[in-house]
């Protein structure tokens, strides 16, 4: 595939997942009712039933876990009409959560941050010193990232409207995350103009492909 048709299905798979996105908002504040709130409803779901049989380890851990979030998600549909709540918000929390100790365990004593080890991989092994702060620093502002998104959405949820809150997880959530990785990449090409700067897709690739993530998937 050429470059050029490779950016027109990146472009258009964006465009469908906002679209998707949309869709369960417009679906959790009471816009369609029926076989496509049906639908969406257990989408999330099936999709983790896919990742459990096909990707993790410790299966009965995660079965479990989704047996457990099925259960609690069809309760919410039948007895509040809050299923499509249940199954975009648990994912949402857990996410962060998950991130946010992914990210912050590597900022313990005597562990090299996450994005100093993306940083690494992404330049050859060798940073500077002073590079070697501000990646520091930029693992602590994801994590912090992290947790204001539970918050945030906790908080909505318990004193705002459903509208509000479904608004902030299922439409403005990546929006967020992309506007994180163009502030940050924006500061560091202005702050320190003399270092070898990594693409934000040379970054999300670094942390894609970085084998920690697997394992702390699989770990019991």
């Amino acid at each position: 595939m050429s470059q050029a048709a490779s950016r027109v299905w990146q472009a258009l798979a964006l465009i469908a997942l906002a679209g998707y996105q949309y869709l369960v908002h417009w679906t959790t504040i009471g816009g369609a009712s029926g076989l496509l709130r049906t639908a969406l409803v257990w989408m999330p779901l099936a999709v983790c039933a896919w990742w459990v049989a096909t990707r993790t380890a410790n299966r009965f851990l995660w079965w479990s876990l989704l047996l457990l979030a099925c259960a609690g998600t069809y309760v919410a549909e039948h007895q509040e009409h809050l299923g499509l709540a249940a199954a975009y918000g648990i994912p949402h929390a857990v996410t962060n959560l998950f991130l946010l100790v992914f990210f912050g365990r590597t900022l313990l004593a005597g562990r090299e941050p996450l994005i100093t080890r993306l940083a690494r991989r992404v330049h050859g092994g060798t940073l500077a010193p002073a590079m070697e702060a501000y990646t520091r620093r930029v693992t602590i502002l994801w994590c912090a990232f992290f947790a204001a998104q539970m918050i945030l959405s906790a908080l909505l949820f318990q004193f705002a409207s459903l509208n509000a809150w479904s608004l902030f997880i299922n439409v403005l959530n990546l929006p967020l995350v992309a506007l994180m990785f163009v502030a940050e990449y924006a500061y560091r090409v202005a702050r320190y103009p003399d270092h070898p700067q990594a693409t934000i897709s040379e970054a999300i690739r670094a942390f894609v492909t970085d084998s920690t993530v697997s394992e702390s998937l699989n770990r019991p």
